[in-house]
Order: C-alpha cells, then structure tokens, then sequence
C-alpha cells in the first residue's frame, strides 16, 4: 500500500551561508559546528526564510515605516533547511519519494550529505528520488536555497524576464521589496511498493436542461497487478454512484457517469454551494486497497455568450452559469503577504468570508504572483467564489510581451501543464488566461497597447496545452482583451471596447466623471477598475516606524513607498489649504474612494447584460501601504468602499 508522510509535522532548522561556503563543510549536516554565517535557528514549513529569522530575532519586521530595506541582505546568502526523517517512515517500499509542492525558488536538495535533485522555478512541484540514497536509520534531509534573481519587479522589460519566480516580491505598485526565500507549500514522502495511482483527472460538468452532472475521469496506474479502480460518488453517508472497473479497462476507456441525480454548484448570491465526495480506490484481487485518491466535487455548466448589443465579431462577456446568465463582481486577488509560505489558512478562510459576505461572486488571481494555495480553491468551493487564474507572465511597463525563445516557451508550457492538474476538478474555477496586461504599446506609451492574442507563441503554446489538460474550460489570452486595453470616451460607440482596464482615478469630480466617463460606458467587461484610498489612521501610525505620518506627499518617504496612489494634491486643490491632520486627510481619501467605487460599480450593474460584469483592482493589502487602491485594509477589515461595494453588489441577485 502506498504510504504518504508530511514532512511539515517534523522540527526543521534553516542556517545561512556565505555563498557556496556550505560545499566545503566536512559535515553536511547543520546541527554539527559548520561555518554557517547565520547559525540554524527552528524553522517552520511551510514557511520562509524571512519569517524564521524574524522569530528569531535576527530580521526586524519588513512591515514597518522602511524596514524592509534592512531585510535585503537575505536575497545574499545560501540557506540550508534541514530536517531529520524518522526511521520508521523509510521502510517497506520499493520506492521512496519527495515531493516538495512549493520551493522558492532555485537550489539543490540532498539526502545525507548527497544531492539527489536540482530545482529552479516556483510555480512547479519537484519531486525527487530518494531510494537510491536512503541508509537504514539516520537520513537527514536537506533543502538548500541559493540566491534568487536580483530584479524580476516593475518597471523591467517582460520579453526578458525568463525565471519563473513570482515578481510581485520585488515591488510592485502595491507592496515593497521582500524577496521570499523559502518552502512555501506542503513537502512529503511518499513510500510506494510498486503499484500507485500515478495520475487521475476529474472534469465534472451539468446538463443543464436535466438538471443532472456528468462525470469524466481519466488517468495513469502504475505498476498495475490484475488490480481494479473502485470509483464512489458520496455526499455525506449518500452513495450516488459506485463503479469497480478493471484497470486495463480503466487504462483504456476511463469512467464516464451521466445523469447523476446532483443538486448544481451556483455562485454566491445565486444559488447554494453542494459539494460531493470522490473517492477512487486501487484494489488488489483481493480487495485490499493499494492507493486512493480523494476530491470533493461540485456540478455547475458554464457557457459564455455575446453580451447584449455587443458588436459583430467580439468575445463573449456574458457568463452563463447552468443556464441564468450571472452578473461577475469581484476583485483582483493579491498574495495576503509577501511572504505568503507563512499564510496560515485561518487567513485565507478570513478574507474569503468577508467577500462572500460583500456579495463577490469572482476573484480574479493575478500573474505578477503565483498558482494560490489549494486551500483558496477548497474555501471558495464552499463558498461560492468563482476564480480566474492567470498563469504568471505580468506587464512590466517599457515591455509588456513574453519571451518568444523556444526554451522559454517550453518552460512556460510545463508551467500550464502542472497548474492544470493541481487545480482543475474545484469546482470554483472559472477560467484560465495567459498572463496580466500583455499588450504591444502602440506608439510605445503605457496605457494605449494593444492587448496580445494567440498569434503570440508563447499564448499558443499556452493555449494548446490548456485545451489537451482540460477541454472546454475558457482560456484567455491576457487581461485585457480584445482591440484595446483601456476604454476612453473618445472611442465610445465604436466597438473596440471589449475586456478593458481602468480608470483607477477620478478626474475631477464624482459626478462630473460619472457623466463624463461612466455614463457613455461601452465596455463587455471590467476585469480591473480601481480608485485609491488610505489605509485607516491606526494602521498608518502602527506601522509607520520612525517616519512621519505627515504630509502624504511624495516627499515623506512612508507615502512615497506606494507613490502612484498619492492624492494630497486633490485634497488641496479641492480645499484649498493642506489637510489639518491625518484624520482628516484619510477620512476624505476614503469617502473619495468610496464615492468613486459605488458609482463604477453602479453604472456597470445598470448596464447588465450589455456587460458581464466588474472585477476592481484590488482586494486586501498585503503590506501596510499607506496609500493604495486595495477596499480592505492590511488587517483584513473592509475599508468604506467595501461596504459601499456591497451594498451595491447586494442589489437584483
């Protein structure tokens, strides 16, 4: 029977080196004297490099005023995380294998002293094998980290950014610098005596004029014995069907189910959130079982039609969800931390509540991050949170295209042949898309490019590999999409808008603009609008370190940290003086904010089913901006446009 041990229940220690100094260690292992520049301190996995040494003491906390610039050094080291392996779980298999679902981002791993795989890259899982290398009683395994790229932020130039890290950690318009280093998902051994469910693909789906699922499973056995696939579809103590099917004939024609008797998944707001238990068993001939796999299911039919009114020729905005076409109103999702190996799912179940609470139906995950966390899918399964996954390729500002070198490509196509797999039976998936804002810049300016399509080989190869992995999903090219990037109210009426960007500011005043941008609105889909606003007055002054608090200038180096989203100058122009204090600075900023979110997401609303729908830029902080466009604060509470947003997502569901 195949064994699975979490290696994240063990005590690990991590110690820093000089750069390759660990090589010349007679002893490999860190619990011995060794010439580690930073001495092993307890880790926790997953976790990061950062946090264990700002639980010990050694880093202080990036999140204040402008410590993060005192947390650089870290990027400059090697870093050994070690753990022992208890004997007893190296015992009685053929094969002994490691599977480390997140390591960011490049370094060996060795098994007593010996290296027994390389990795580079944090958007895939690395497995390695280990039986060549385990001896009988003491295995000591470690993980070693070397240094990350040194720049992969924004600005850069995307068409030369070719090491798959997510770049978000080198700054972004929304947090500052913190390089993760680290394990940042699960990592297990897995002990096999030679026969194992190697590979198993769910796609649920429902018929929508039956109300009924269907149910297609596929996938690999390895090292089959005259063995049988026991299939079982539960919710609770309910069997709603069962099938045993010989391998062989599994191996051939996979399981296909039907007119399941299934109540259908629904969004949040629309409908309730059933979920089903899959349990596939590999059975021995004499019905002992040799490996299993477990998922929970839910049946929904997604079907995407032309927005009312939409012009000949442009893509279809309006998402059909078992048959009720269904307005999609959310936010962008962004990492809960920059060092999101230390996001307990408490956090993540947190946040999800309070927007399934605002009435939110979508997320949108961007590409400048990473493949979240299952545990993301899982809750928004529950909950009703449709996702829209990008795969990470991100504008950069001067260069907003992928690599189009066939080594890149390949690499970007493993990348969409592990997401798929790992993520692909949750019901909450909506969509899959290329990357974030890949466009040419028409006359080489931000902001006026042309969105990229398929006729780019990098979004091809992409493309082709989503349709084999998981035919019938939505795959789009970018975000945006179609003619143009953004909408402008020069271009109205002419049928270029299809799925834009912005605004993410209000020109003038609320109601001017809303004449004179919302009302002429012709766009199919919003998947990023935004308005910035303060963090509240306790967040700014908890966390600004020795900095001033005031002014919020570009000149204070705690509000220039995030300086595109500075409005000081819209205060005064508004008021004609300078703000009398912070209270009275953050208390406009946020009701401005407000304003202009409740009334983008109020024109968007009226206009239904001529457009789909308005995803906003962004949800939550994950760094304690001072300024920023994020609806709910670094501490996880909703900011006065969240409430607003809510009171308006709440209406007509």
């Amino acid at each position: 029977m195949k064994r699975t041990f979490d290696l994240c229940e063990l005590q690990w220690r991590v110690a820093g080196y000089n750069p390759h100094e660990w090589r010349m260690e007679k002893s490999m292992e860190i619990g011995a004297k060794s010439k580690a520049a930073i001495p092993a301190v307890p880790a926790t996995v997953p976790g990061s490099v950062q946090q264990a040494l700002l639980d010990a003491g050694l880093l202080p906390d990036w999140n204040i005023g402008l410590n993060a610039r005192h947390c650089e050094w870290v990027e400059n080291r090697h870093w050994i995380y070690e753990v022992a392996i208890p004997d007893e779980w190296l015992r009685g298999g053929q094969i002994y294998r490691l599977r480390c679902l997140g390591l960011d981002y490049c370094g060996c791993i060795r098994l007593n002293g010996r290296e027994v795989h390389r990795f580079k890259n944090s958007h895939i899982p690395h497995i390695a094998d280990l039986t060549p290398y385990v001896e009988e009683s003491g295995n000591v395994l470690q993980i070693i980290f070397e240094c990350p790229p040194r720049w992969l932020g924004t600005p850069n130039s995307t068409s030369q950014i070719k090491k798959w890290k997510p770049r978000f950690n080198y700054t972004w318009d929304w947090v500052s610098r913190l390089v993760q280093i680290g394990i940042w998902d699960d990592v297990l051994i897995e002990v096999v005596d030679g026969v194992e469910i190697e590979t198993l693909r769910t796609l649920a789906d429902a018929d929508v004029d039956s109300g009924t699922g269907r149910l297609t499973i596929d996938g690999t056995i390895r090292g089959e014995r005259n063995c049988m696939l026991r299939v079982e579809l539960a919710r609770d103590a309910h069997v709603i069907r069962r099938e045993d099917i010989p391998v062989p004939e599994f191996a051939k024609n996979g399981v296909a189910w039907d007119g399941l008797d299934v109540d259908l998944w629904w969004p949040n707001g629309s409908g309730g959130q059933p979920l089903y238990d899959l349990r596939v068993r590999l059975l021995d001939p004499a019905g002992g079982e040799l490996d299993r796999v477990e998922r929970r299911l839910g049946f929904k039919n997604v079907r995407w039609e032309q927005c009312e009114g939409a012009p000949q020729g442009a893509d279809p905005w309006l998402c059909v969800v078992n048959g009720r076409p269904i307005f999609l109103q959310g936010v962008n999702w962004s990492p809960i931390r920059p060092n999101f190996a230390d996001v307990p799912q408490s956090e993540y179940r947190r946040r999800l509540q309070l927007y399934r609470d605002l009435n939110m139906n979508v997320f949108r995950v961007n590409g400048c991050a990473f493949l979240e966390k299952d545990c993301l899918y899982s809750i928004c399964d529950e909950l009703g949170l449709l996702i829209w996954q990008d795969f990470p390729l991100s504008s950069s500002g001067p260069d907003n295209t992928p690599p189009a070198d066939e080594t890149s490509i390949a690499e970007m196509a493993q990348v969409v042949a592990s997401y798929i797999p790992r993520r692909q039976h949750h019901v909450s998936l909506l969509l899959w898309c290329g990357g974030n804002e890949l466009q040419s810049l028409a006359d080489g300016s931000p902001g006026v490019g042309v969105p990229l399509d398929f006729s780019h080989p990098m979004l091809k190869r992409m493309a082709e590999v989503a349709a084999e992995l998981d035919p019938g999903r939505r795959f789009l090219a970018t975000s945006a999409s179609g003619p143009r990037f953004v909408a402008s109210p020069e271009h109205y009426g002419k049928g270029i808008h299809w799925d834009v960007h912005g605004p993410w500011r209000v020109e003038g005043g609320i109601e001017e603009f809303r004449e004179s941008y919302w009302k002429g609105d012709d766009a199919l889909f919003r998947s990023e609008v935004g308005a910035p606003g303060p963090s509240p007055v306790e967040i700014i002054r908890r966390y600004r370190g020795e900095c001033n608090e005031l002014p919020g200038t570009i000149d204070n180096p705690l509000w220039r940290r995030t300086s595109w989203w500075i409005e000081w100058p819209r205060f005064v122009e508004e008021r004609g003086r300078e703000p009398k204090d912070l209270e009275e600075y953050v208390s406009w900023g946020q009701q401005r904010q407000a304003q202009a979110l409740r009334m983008a997401a109020e024109e968007c609303k009226r206009r239904f089913p001529r457009i789909g729908g308005i995803i906003l830029w962004m949800g939550h902080d994950c760094f304690p901006c001072a300024t920023n466009t994020a609806i709910v604060d670094f501490e996880g509470n909703p900011k006065p446009a969240a409430l607003a947003l809510a009171e308006v997502f709440g209406r007509d569901r």
